[in-house]
């Protein structure tokens, strides 16, 4: 290439010692910052437990305001009807019935009344599962956890399944106290500690709920300058029904001011009872516990300024407690209503499975979105491995289906059926059950002798109208295809039931 005499010596210099310094700053490729991850999960928090899900009780403005800045999603399901099997399918991508983990970890679970027994289930989540922490953290994440665990003993706590951090997950189900020292004397048939012991450095009338969060402010303070995989699990809104009193006066006088559309707090029916209002003042100030802790995360991040790259998850491990066996609980402490859906917690009737369910991805998500696709626990593993980059373990996490296309506009995923089982007695008056959702309608399979129970949910969340003997070709499509899956699964079933 010929370059003009014309140009002066002194510029053809400085424009030839310039050049590589040009196309070094125009080839350089800097690698994209990775997103950090904030998981907020609540124990026993029903589908109607929030303002922006429908609660004309419950005031929660600041996870309103999380739905306004992220996606909320009516048909969302928690992968169990109870805990423990929740827990492992988020943490493992799996269902339970693959985990052979199909029922909350604890005492004896054998129904006195029951025609069938219980099928045995794993009493913890196996370490040779790769967990979604260990996987992250293969990718350079540092992982925190604290709050309930519910997954095992020593040994199989969270530090060691992939949480670098770890502070007040055991193998309780459920607090001693939520106010400190947080203890109690003993928990009767279980081997659960009386106490929290990593939390012992506490005031008189510290609010677990409130710990929980400033210890997690604490780890975001120290932590933000990586990429981080942060799992808030709180103990609320699980019994014992426990709150701050200021917050319990409150509700109290709202719920002596409200009109009710039903005159009776509880209904008697069967053998169990069941809360027909949400007018527990206990639970409210618990509720409202949740939604100041929610709000203090969300401001804790925009004060470091990472806000728009954390993204923020938030859901329930299972359906509200609203019904169970008479005289098995005070009934001051059945917690709430998931009218319209049916039944509660134990169940695997829409109440006790749907769940709410927001996600905030700044930059992607449009603010105020809303889904109806079912989604479900096990989806959570392969979309948060997708957002980060993270390499996929499709063996790993093989029941799961990323929702990004959801969280990017689409409004459908390739998947045929979502699937539960429950092969187990439950306090709430549960009898062993399996079930499968495929588009609009959903099947009840039981495992006493019961007939089929076929629901479309587009026309009849409410679960009343029975359509297996008017659809009795959809009712076997759906029973075989539930069969198929249960047996690729290996799942259990109740002793002395004959398949």
């Amino acid at each position: 290439m010929k370059i003009s005499t014309t140009i002066p010596l002194k510029s053809l210099l400085l424009g030839t010692l310039a050049l590589p310094f040009v196309q070094c700053k125009t080839t350089e490729k800097k690698e994209p910052e990775k997103p950090n991850f904030v998981f907020i999960l609540i124990d026993d928090m029903g589908w109607k437990d929030l303002s922006c899900y429908g609660s004309e009780f419950y005031e929660t403005p600041n996870i309103d305001q999380l739905a306004e800045e992220g996606m909320r999603f009516t048909d969302a399901y928690a992968a169990a009807s109870v805990s423990s099997p929740t827990r492992a399918s988020l943490l493992s991508g799996k269902t339970p019935a693959r985990l052979n983990l199909t029922d909350w970890i604890g005492p004896d679970k054998w129904h006195p009344d029951g025609k069938l027994g219980n099928a045995q289930f794993r009493d913890h989540l196996p370490l040779e599962e790769v967990t979604l922490a260990e996987q992250l953290k293969k990718s350079g994440y540092s992982t925190f956890f604290t709050g309930k665990w519910h997954l095992g003993e020593e040994g199989h706590h969270p530090e060691d399944q992939g949480f670098d951090i770890n502070i007040a997950g055991n193998a309780a189900g459920a607090p001693p106290s939520y106010f400190y020292p947080y203890q109690r004397d003993s928990w009767e048939g279980t081997s659960w500690p009386g106490v929290i012991e990593d939390l012992q450095d506490g005031e008189k009338g510290e609010y677990l709920t409130d710990r929980l969060t400033e210890e997690s402010l604490h780890f975001l303070d120290t932590a933000h300058h990586e990429p981080f995989f942060m799992l808030l699990s709180h103990y609320a809104v699980h019994r014992p029904l426990q709150a701050k009193d200021n917050k319990i006066s409150h509700y109290q006088n709202k719920a002596d001011t409200i009109q009710w559309a039903v005159d009776s707090t509880f209904v008697y029916r069967e053998n169990v009872i069941e809360r027909q209002k949400q007018n527990n003042p206990v639970f409210a100030a618990m509720i409202k516990s949740v939604d100041e802790s929610v709000g203090r995360i969300l401001n804790k991040l925009k004060s470091l300024d990472i806000d728009e790259n954390t993204i923020v998850f938030f859901t329930s491990d299972n359906g509200g407690m609203s019904i169970m066996l008479k005289d098995w609980v005070e009934r001051e402490q059945i917690a709430t209503c998931n009218k319209p859906l049916r039944n509660g917690k134990g169940w695997l009737y829409e109440g006790g499975i749907r769940v709410p369910m927001i996600v905030k991805w700044p930059g992607v998500t449009e603010p105020g979105s809303v889904s109806s696709e079912p989604v479900i626990t096990m989806d959570f593993y392969p979309t948060i491995l997708e957002m980060s980059g993270t390499e996929k373990v499709p063996r790993q996490h093989k029941d799961g289906k990323s929702i990004v296309p959801l969280l990017q506009g689409k409004t459908k995923l390739d998947r045929e059926a979502i699937y539960w089982h429950f092969p187990h007695y439950h306090a709430s008056g549960h009898e062993p059950a399996s079930a499968i959702r495929m588009g609009k309608y959903k099947l009840i399979k039981w495992y006493e002798e019961k007939p089929l129970e076929l629901y479309n949910l587009k026309k009849d969340r409410a679960e009343q109208n029975n359509l297996a003997d008017e659809m009795p070709e959809k009712a076997k499509q759906m029973e075989k295809a539930l069969d198929n899956r249960l047996r690729e699964a290996n799942a259990r079933y109740p002793a002395r039931y004959k398949k």
